[in-house]
């Protein structure tokens, strides 16, 4: 018992609290079960793609020799060796489906959502005017030029809520 009441045992076991802890927030963050739904979906999409195009795509397109799914190549320098070029096209074409329905079913929709709902990016008011002496630029709130030391006139008045932008941004 003497080992629980040790000091560094008591650490570890905090550090392991904390460990187990951490790793369950991670896990149970929504973009992570989110992660998981979509891989699992995916897969099971593309278990659909790859039996539509090897079952019923490939065996549609007609060759001399049977169909494009049946399609074997033998190397003259080996002939015991083949070369399953149905297989490959079939891979391919199914590649292709994929891409083009992730890419119009999901990329598309979701970077004009993203669009859709993107805040609006406004227009900061400029830090700075150019001094109509000597025409180098000043801070906007200055009275005095810094360079040819002129009086300067008031600075323009300013919208309400461009007011209230430009005192957020400097505390």
């Amino acid at each position: 018992m003497a080992t629980w009441n040790n000091q560094t045992v008591s650490e570890v076991q905090q550090h392991a609290k904390n460990w187990l802890g951490d790793f369950r927030a991670f896990i149970l963050r929504g973009n992570v079960v989110d992660l998981a739904v979509g891989i699992m979906i995916g897969a099971a999409f593309t278990a659909v793609v790859n039996g539509l195009v090897s079952n019923i795509i490939t065996p549609l397109i007609p060759l001399p020799t049977g169909s494009l799914a049946t399609v074997v190549w033998h190397p003259p320098y080996n002939p015991k060796a083949s070369v399953n070029i149905g297989a490959f096209i079939n891979v391919v074409i199914t590649f292709l489906i994929l891409a083009f329905v992730i890419y119009f079913f999901i990329v598309r929709p979701v970077n004009a959502l993203m669009q859709r709902y993107k805040p609006k990016d406004t227009e900061a008011p400029p830090a700075t005017r150019d001094c109509p002496y000597c025409l180098n630029s000043v801070p906007l709130m200055a009275t005095r030029c810094g360079y040819c030391t002129s009086p300067l006139p008031p600075p323009p008045q300013q919208q309400p809520a461009q007011a209230q932008q430009q005192a957020a941004a400097r505390t």
